[in-house]
């Protein structure tokens, strides 16, 4: 039996890039088996080097995700990935869980949600907002914006916001605000590897029927399992 290896490492082949300020290579993962080796980019040195990771507090300073929390959580899912086809693995096979098991829903149904808003904003006769969130919000997570728009927006229009996002969006604010409850800054997101689990979607169902009564929340699990529809 042929013994699998991999390793995270800073692609020194490749022009350095910025993460939140620092220089860096960009991380790649090797795998190797049957003498046979892959090389690819990691998912979340990608995910976790977008602007909406780098919080900035006037007065205060500024916080993102370290090189050593992404190789952390590379690992995770690498490692998980061995486990699960331990008993009959391939190269094949890996890199198409790799493409499943790593991806962020959170960042997968943001994207639907903000364009969403756009549509919502112009709808409303408040273009310049629309394009604003669109065009102009990769520093900002929607979660976080919708949490000042409830404190300055009036109830009607921000319950009709939120009612209808449900109807013409990804299920994005259930899916962040579940993960909020259990996971701190930077390292904010909800893998595949997490959500397929008897156990995860449990806990998510729970929450939806506390915070979301008037959603069934048999149908938001279903919303978040056609996750691929939103790429």
């Amino acid at each position: 039996m042929y013994k699998i290896t991999y390793k995270t490492y800073l692609n020194e082949r490749l022009k350095q890039v910025d993460f939140h300020g620092q220089l860096t290579y960009p991380l790649y993962v090797q795998v190797t088996f049957e003498r046979k080796t892959i090389f690819f980019k990691s998912y979340y040195f990608e995910l976790f080097s977008k602007p909406r990771y780098f919080l900035v507090v006037p007065g205060a300073g500024s916080k993102g995700p370290s090189l050593e929390q992404v190789i952390e959580k590379e690992n995770e899912v690498v490692n998980f990935i061995l486990n699960k086809f331990k008993d009959d693995f391939s190269l094949e096979k890996f890199k198409t869980a790799y493409a499943y098991y790593s991806k962020d829903l959170c960042d997968i149904t943001e994207m639907g949600f903000v364009d969403y808003l756009y549509t919502f904003f112009w709808d409303k006769g408040s273009p310049h907002i629309g394009d604003l969130i669109k065009w102009g919000g990769n520093h900002v997570v929607a979660y976080d914006l919708l949490r000042d728009f409830k404190r300055t927006f009036n109830k009607a229009l921000y319950d009709e916001l939120v009612e209808n996002s449900f109807y013409y969006a990804p299920p994005y604010l259930p899916v962040y605000g579940y993960m909020q409850q259990a996971k701190r800054w930077p390292m904010l997101c909800l893998t595949m590897m997490e959500w397929d689990s008897a156990e995860t979607k449990a806990d998510f169902k729970a929450y939806a029927e506390k915070y979301y009564p008037t959603m069934k929340s048999i149908e938001l699990i279903g919303q978040v399992n056609n996750w691929p529809n939103y790429l």
